[in-house]
C-alpha cells in the first residue's frame, strides 16, 4: 500500500470522525481539510513521513479546534500500543522491513567490534593501558555503524560514502597514534570531544544529499533527543536485565558477574546505539508526545535553578572555584540549557504566534549567558594567576562559543517576540551554527595535544 494511499485513508477517517462529533457545515470541514493537508505537505518536505506528518499536522489543527485535538489524542493512543508491538502482518513495507534487518546487523556487528580488541590482547576489564584503548575508541566502535545505518536509509551516493568515512578514519589515526600521556588532560579532553565531532558525521549521514537545508538538520537536532531519550529507555531495561541476571544465578551459586561486565554491557551499550536510532526512526509519530513534554516540563526548572544560583552569587559575593570538577560541571550546564533551547526550537511551529513558553525560553537564555558570565569571569581569573592549561583553555573556547550562541540566539528571539520577526531566523542561526562546536572539538582533539606537548 502506497504511502499516498495510507495519508488519504487517514484524511478519510479524520473526517468522518470530525463529522460525527460536531454538527458542522461541509464547507467547514473542506475548509479545515486544506489547513490539514497544506501542513502535511510542509511537514513531508521537512523530511517527516506521510503518516508522521499526518499526526503532527493533526496536533497542530488541534490549537484551531476541539474535536480535531480529540481525534489526535485517540489516534496518538493507538500509535502507544505500537510502540513496541509492530504493525499487524502485512502491514509494514519491504523498505521498513529492510531498515530493520540492517538495523540489527549494524547492531550486532558493533557489539562484535567491541570485542574484536581481545584477539589482540586488549580486555576490557585488564590493565589501565587496555581501559585507556577502550576510553579513546569508544565512540569509533558505535558511531560508525550508526552513520552507516543512515547512509543506507537515506540511500547516500557512493561519491558520499568517501566523505563520511574520511572523518572516521582521521579520528582512528589521531586518536591512536600520537603519544598521549596516560591520564593526561589532553587525552581526558580528547575522549570527551571525540564523539562530538564525530557526531557531525552521524548528522551528514542523517541529512544525506539535503545538508544545506536548515529544516533537516533542524531535524538531526530533532532526532538527537530522541535518540537520547531512546537510549537512555534502553539503558534502563538493560540494567534491569543485569541485576535480575546477576540475582538468579547467584541464587544457584554461580557468579556472572565477568560475563556481564565483559560480554552483556558493552556489547549491548553498542548494539543498542543502532537500535535506538532504528526506533526513533519507526517510530517517530509516538516518541513526539515524549520529548516536547520533556522540555516544557524542564525548562522552567532550570530556569528558576539558574536565577536563584544567579541571585545568591549577587547576595553572598561569593565567586565561582574554578577547579577541573567544576568547569566540567558548568560546562555540562550550559550545554544542558542549549540542548532544551535547541529541542524547543525543534518541536516548535515556526509559523506559531508567540506565546508564553518563548518568553519562558528567552528567561532561560538571558540567565544562562549571565552563568555563563560569570564563568568566564572567573575562567580569566584563574588563567591570569596561574597560566594556561589544556582544561582551562578548553572549557574557555567552549564557554565563549556558548555565549556566542546565546547571545545571538537572545537577540533573535527578542526581535520575534518584540517585532514579530520571523521564527525561521532563529531555527537557521542555530543549525548555522552548531557545526562550528563540531570544529572546536575536533580542534581540542587533533591539535590541543600538540600545543600542549601531550600534557
Amino acid at each position: 500500500m502506497s504511502d499516498n494511499v495510507v495519508l488519504e485513508q487517514r484524511i478519510d477517517e479524520w473526517r468522518n470522525y470530525f463529522r460525527k462529533r460536531q454538527a458542522v457545515h461541509a464547507v467547514d470541514v473542506e475548509e479545515l481539510e486544506d489547513h490539514l493537508r497544506s501542513q502535511v505537505e510542509a511537514l513531508s518536505r521537512a523530511g517527516l513521513s506521510e503518516d508522521e506528518a499526518f499526526l503532527v499536522a493533526v496536533k497542530r489543527l488541534g490549537d484551531l479546534d476541539s474535536v480535531s485535538r480529540e481525534f489526535a489524542n485517540e489516534y496518538s493512543e493507538r500509535l502507544w500500543k505500537q510502540l513496541v508491538v509492530g504493525p499487524a502482518a502485512g502491514a509494514a513495507s519491504s523498505s521498513s522491513r529492510r531498515e530493520y534487518v540492517v538495523a540489527i546487523v549494524l547492531a550486532f556487528a558493533a557489539g562484535i567490534a567491541v570485542k574484536v580488541p581481545e584477539l589482540f590482547g586488549r580486555h576490557i576489564d585488564g590493565t589501565d593501558s587496555d581501559a585507556s584503548f577502550y576510553l579513546r575508541n569508544a565512540s569509533l566502535f558505535v558511531l560508525p555503524f550508526l552513520a552507516g545505518f543512515f547512509a543506507f536509509k537515506r540511500g547516500l551516493q557512493r561519491a558520499l560514502w568517501f566523505w563520511l568515512a574520511v572523518p572516521f578514519i582521521a579520528a582512528a589515526l589521531i586518536i591512536n597514534l600520537l603519544p598521549f600521556k596516560m591520564e593526561g588532560q589532553t587525552q581526558i579532553l580528547s575522549i570527551i570531544h571525540l564523539p562530538i565531532a564525530l557526531w557531525l558525521g552521524v548528522g551528514f549521514a542523517y541529512v544525506g544529499d539535503r545538508w544545506r537545508r536548515h529544516e533537516q538538520r533542524m531535524n538531526f537536532v530533532r532526532f538527537t533527543g530522541e535518540w537520547f531519550i531512546y537510549f537512555v529507555l534502553i539503558a534502563l531495561g538493560g540494567g534491569t536485565l543485569c541485576a535480575f541476571t546477576a540475582f538468579v544465578f547467584n541464587a544457584i551459586g554461580m557468579n556472572p558477574e565477568a560475563a556481564i561486565v565483559r560480554w552483556i554491557v558493552p556489547c549491548g551499550a553498542a548494539g543498542a546505539f543502532v537500535i535506538a536510532a532504528w526506533l526513533v526512526e519507526y517510530k517517530q509519530s509516538v516518541i513526539e508526545n515524549m520529548a516536547p513534554v520533556l522540555t516544557m516540563l524542564f525548562t522552567p526548572l532550570f530556569t528558576v535553578l539558574l536565577l536563584v544560583f544567579v541571585g545568591t552569587v549577587i547576595f553572598t559575593g561569593n565567586a565561582i572555584d574554578v577547579g577541573r570538577e567544576v568547569l566540567i560541571g558548568f560546562d555540562l550546564l550550559l550545554v544542558l540549557v542549549l540542548g532544551l533551547l535547541l529541542y524547543a526550537i525543534s518541536a516548535r511551529d515556526s509559523a506559531a504566534p508567540a506565546g508564553r513558553f518563548d518568553r519562558l525560553q528567552v528567561l532561560l537564555v538571558v540567565s544562562a549567558l549571565v552563568v555563563d558570565g560569570l564563568a568566564l569571569w572567573a575562567m580569566a581569573e584563574r588563567i591570569s594567576e596561574f597560566g594556561w592549561s589544556p582544561n582551562k583553555t578548553a572549557a574557555l573556547g567552549l564557554n565563549i562559543l556558548l555565549l556566542v550562541n546565546l547571545g545571538w540566539s537572545a537577540v533573535l528571539y527578542a526581535r520575534f517576540l518584540t517585532k514579530g520577526a520571523p521564527f525561521t531566523r532563529l531555527e537557521r542561526w542555530q543549525t548555522a551554527y552548531l557545526p562550528v562546536f563540531a570544529v572546536w572539538a575536533w580542534i581540542v582533539v587533533a591539535i590541543f595535544p600538540m600545543i600542549f606537548k601531550y600534557q
